[in-house]
């Protein structure tokens, strides 16, 4: 089973920038491709960014292109999400999850979810 605990969240004013990270335990990370999610107050949980097992491919949503960076270290078993221009429609809760390919990671719903870390973006 394989467990996934992400952090870094916080509040910060429009414009600002976090880094979240998500450490994953329990099977062989490298085997996996990595997304980042997201869920709004009211909102469906929707896909963000997703990364490759090596790191050299990657996708994001249109409305966090050229704002966000995913990126993986298969060496910490860990991957990140550097946001920066932050939105007040950013706030949500975000989660990172495990997939099997790039083009599926954005519809993938398994029970690998993690407790998620919340970003709140005040105006």
């Amino acid at each position: 089973q394989v467990q996934l605990v992400e952090s870094g969240g916080g509040l910060v004013q429009a414009g600002g920038s976090l880094r979240l990270s998500c450490t994953a335990s329990g099977r062989t990370f490298t085997s996996y491709v990595m997304g980042w999610f997201r869920q709004a107050p009211g909102k469906e949980r929707e896909f963000v960014a997703g990364i490759s097992r090596n790191g050299l491919s990657t996708t994001y949503t249109d409305s966090v292109k050229g704002r966000f960076t995913i990126s993986r270290d298969n060496t910490k078993n860990t991957v990140w999400l550097q946001m920066n221009g932050l939105q007040p429609e950013d706030t949500a809760v975000y989660y990172c999850n495990l997939g099997r390919s790039l083009s599926t990671i954005p519809t993938i719903n398994n029970d690998y979810w993690g407790q998620g870390t919340q970003v709140t973006v005040s105006s």
